[in-house]
């Protein structure tokens, strides 16, 4: 029989606005409900009180760990990917599904040191971007045969290397994944360059030349996230929106994954996102 009743989910990094957005998907705005919110992790203050109150959620607990064995399935979603793996490694130790909002990691050691824990256990395990599975990103992939032969792929995006969560990693993993959806597999030659305020890093993967384009934001807006495809005969420009409901295809991802048990990105991959912008958030001399 199969099994109706919602997966009970737990976010931890509630500070994050992709928090918000997935409390009001799952709670508020979807009919149905394949899974619900049904605890949050983190100090009393108003923005908890906010979030409780939107989304009908009567449990808050400071202690993740109290949370093992309660629920179905946890998010984690700190804005410093630098505290993923101590949240998340004890739920994958104890067989509790994860996704970790995009970094997985601020560098490869905690990456790998989680990734090893989700095979070590044998339990679902999934990071990526948002903007991975955005409609534009779908188009491109799709677009690929139409520009012939594939020689260059270009993402653009903004990020700031002092940035206190993480520096690059913070925004520069948005470039750093869409990349990966579009050319899979391992960077090799990989070259870092910094101009002005921009980190430009460029890698070759499967005989495709790949360039992030990453760009400190001014003190009025950050540049939109864009990739371009160049190929032998054409090439497809595209800004990646990020409108109402960016968030939701990656949630359907993570509940795709509850559903099923099967990761939707290869961890091999996630991990290849991470190094490269370990590589450039990395001082040189």
């Amino acid at each position: 029989m199969v099994n109706t009743k919602p997966h009970k989910i737990a976010i931890v990094g509630i500070e994050n606005s992709h928090a918000t957005h997935i409390i009001e998907y799952l709670n508020v705005t979807t009919e149905g409900k394949r899974a619900e919110v049904v605890a949050l992790i983190g100090a009393d203050d108003d923005h908890m009180a906010e979030l409780l109150k939107l989304g009908g959620i009567v449990q808050r607990v400071d202690d993740a760990s109290s949370l093992i064995g309660s629920v179905d399935g946890l998010i984690v979603t700190n804005r410093d990917g630098g505290l993923h793996a101590q949240y998340a490694i004890p739920f994958l130790a104890a067989g509790v599904p994860i996704w970790v909002d995009k970094p997985l990691a601020c560098g490869t050691g905690d990456a790998e040191s989680i990734l090893a824990e989700a095979t070590r256990s044998g339990t679902p395990l999934t990071s990526y971007s948002p903007l991975r599975w955005a409609p534009e990103v779908d188009d491109l992939v799709r677009a690929k045969d139409q520009v012939g032969d594939l020689q260059a792929v270009t993402v653009t995006g903004p990020a700031d290397p002092a940035s206190e969560y993480g520096g690059l990693f913070f925004y520069g993993i948005h470039c750093a994944d869409v990349a990966q959806r579009l050319v899979p597999g391992e960077p090799s030659d990989l070259q870092v360059t910094r101009v002005r305020d921009s980190v430009i890093i460029r890698y070759r993967c499967t005989g495709t030349d790949v360039t992030l384009q990453l760009v400190k934001p001014d003190d009025h807006q950050r540049v939109p996230f864009h990739a371009t495809l160049t190929g032998r005969h054409d090439v497809i420009s595209t800004e990646i929106a990020l409108g109402p409901g960016y968030v939701e295809p990656g949630i359907e991802k993570f509940l795709g994954m509850l559903d099923s048990g099967v990761p939707p990105v290869a961890y091999e991959e996630i991990l290849r996102a991470v190094a490269v912008i370990e590589a450039a958030d990395t001082p040189s001399g």
